[in-house]
């Protein structure tokens, strides 16, 4: 299988990229068009034997199969469109999209061609704890799962953030972007096909040369079996010796699961830490050794123009639920009344 990478300015393309090359498949090129000198100068020291080409040279390929994307997350829809038109499939960082417009002309190419719009939902799909938890839940570990609570904080970062990502025009606001995450992972989690936002809020808190830039989001959503609340932030302190402490606990009926993702707080080392509570007792179970399976499962997609990695129909639902949480939300804190 053959890949292309077009829209190199977000660092998450990196593990995109990485991840299919470990995965078996070849990179026939990159784009170097970039928002951000600094990611494409990291992408070239990662992989310094890739080829540079032009959007239009990948794009009228016939021997690419796939085209990955982390452009400027406002733009990476009708770069998607652009691919799938082109006949080809396509792996975008989250947000896949960032307002209702674009959902509807991607649902629409997606629909009319049949190629694979994927997204890569890197906290649960490069995370082997999630793995892990997955397969508990199969084996009915905690029994039925009836609650999620998907914390996403994040280090601000100030200094090596591009213009796009404090305009909300660009990334599409906090709930669109960053919890399109915990959405899927409840909705994966707890087995649901849809849900609904029952509320959801935003608010800047934090650095004062950006009070209009999302800073907290929070969001309460419901399906018809089970619940869920997220939070997301960008209020990970220095002191954290990663970007921050993704967690999820996941209720169940007959126990609890809870995985600290990135690190186990003044306790033990490395990351993909999972916590089972059930009838017997507690336990850790380290996982950071589970292999991953998104991306060989998308090159199997690819060639049998199969659902393993991911349906289509979950990736349209994430996208329609984070930009419904995020059209909904209050301002936080509340303006009192006068």
């Amino acid at each position: 299988m053959k890949f292309a990478v077009i829209g190199l300015d977000h660092r998450h393309i990196y593990h995109m990229v990485g991840g299919l090359l470990e995965a078996g498949a070849h990179c026939a090129g990159f784009d170097p068009a970039t928002s951000d000198e600094r990611v494409l100068t990291g992408f070239r020291e990662r992989f310094p034997d890739l080829t540079e080409s032009t959007a239009d040279l990948l794009l009228g390929e016939p021997s690419i199969d796939l085209i990955l994307c982390a452009a400027i997350p406002a733009e990476r829809a009708g770069i998607a469109i652009r691919a799938i038109r082109a006949g080809k499939d396509v792996m975008v960082d989250k947000p896949g999209v960032t307002d209702f417009d674009q959902l509807a002309a991607v649902e629409k190419a997606a629909a009319e061609t049949g190629r694979i719009f994927s997204i890569c939902f890197s906290e649960r799909f490069i995370v082997p704890a999630t793995l892990i938890a997955g397969k508990l839940i199969a084996d009915g570990a905690i029994g039925r799962v009836i609650q999620t609570v998907g914390l996403g904080p994040h280090r601000f970062n100030r200094a090596i953030r591009p213009g796009w990502f404090f305009d909300k025009r660009h990334y599409g606001g906090i709930l669109t972007d960053i919890a399109s995450h915990q959405i899927d992972q409840f909705l994966h989690f707890t087995g649901s096909q849809n849900a609904e936002i029952v509320a959801s809020g935003t608010g800047h808190f934090g650095d004062p040369d950006f009070p209009d830039f999302e800073d907290f989001g929070e969001i309460l959503l419901r399906s018809d079996r089970a619940g869920g609340y997220i939070r997301v932030d960008w209020f990970t302190a220095d002191g954290l010796p990663t970007w921050g402490d993704g967690r999820l606990t996941i209720l169940g009926t007959e126990g609890t699961i809870e995985l600290r993702k990135y690190v186990d707080v003044a306790g033990r080392p490395g990351t993909d830490h999972v916590f089972l509570v059930d009838r017997a007792g507690t336990r850790h179970i380290d996982a950071s050794r589970e292999p991953l399976t998104y991306f060989r499962d998308l090159i199997a997609d690819i060639g049998s123009r199969g659902e393993t990695a991911m349906s289509q129909a979950h990736a349209f639902t994430v996208c329609r639920l984070a930009l419904e949480a995020q059209a909904k939300a209050a301002w936080l804190p509340a303006k009192p009344a006068i």
